[in-house]
């Protein structure tokens, strides 16, 4: 029987590719968004499709699904507090449930890089931060509220600290600590990044836990 996944945010960069690599293994996806034609455009008949804003969806929604993947990306900085509701929501609307297992991307900011500090810490002094910290901190605070959460069966991949469009490589998977790879550069590509968040919703390694991935390239 097809593992069945439902993924928020399906056309964005990390949303498509998981959804395309989902669809290589033939899993029945569903792509929960907001405006169905333009997913419809991009994956056709391959998949399911639920035409529904993502802070709407019930428990019935979402109730066969094996894992729900929160790949929400809205862009806009003064939208970034909606990455904390949404996995607060979905929590929620799992907990005390068997299924599904909630899957998340997180961004960088709340990995270790020595001395005490995260990723963050480093992004707060840099000069031009205002225009874009917001994404970074939001995120970083919902890592936490993942940590502090119970009742629900949850995993998050944080990307290195560059997260660009781009094909699957060679990679090495961490834990809670930003990696480089061999030429020193913490970067992952979006196809790399897919392959093994589906990787881990296929056979699950990781439980109420965060991990990482870099390109090595």
């Amino acid at each position: 029987m097809a593992i069945k996944i439902g993924v928020i945010g399906a056309t964005g960069m990390a949303g498509s590719a998981i959804t395309e690599n989902a669809i290589d293994r033939g899993f029945e996806v569903t792509a929960i968004v907001r405006h169905v034609t333009k997913a419809q455009d991009k994956f056709g008949e391959k998949i399911n499709y639920l035409e529904k804003d993502a802070f709407d969806l019930s428990y019935e929604d979402i109730q066969e699904f094996d894992a729900l993947i929160d790949a929400f990306a809205p862009g806009d900085q003064k939208l970034a507090n909606k990455h904390i509701e949404l996995a607060e929501k979905l929590v929620s609307l799992v907990k005390g449930h068997d299924r599904p297992r909630l899957g998340f991307i997180l961004g960088a900011a709340s990995l270790n890089i020595g001395n005490g500090k995260q990723l963050l810490d480093r992004l707060l002094e840099m000069p031009d931060a205002d225009s874009w910290i917001a994404t970074p901190k939001a995120q970083f605070e919902e890592y936490h509220m993942l940590l502090n959460s119970d009742g629900v069966d949850w995993f998050a991949v944080s990307p290195s600290g560059s997260f660009e469009p781009g094909e699957l490589t060679e990679y090495t998977v961490g834990g809670n600590d930003l990696l480089k790879n061999k030429n020193g550069k913490s970067i992952v590509y979006s196809r790399t990044l897919a392959k093994v968040l589906v990787d881990e919703v296929e056979d699950p390694q990781h439980h109420n836990e965060r991990f990482t991935v870099v390109s090595e390239i």
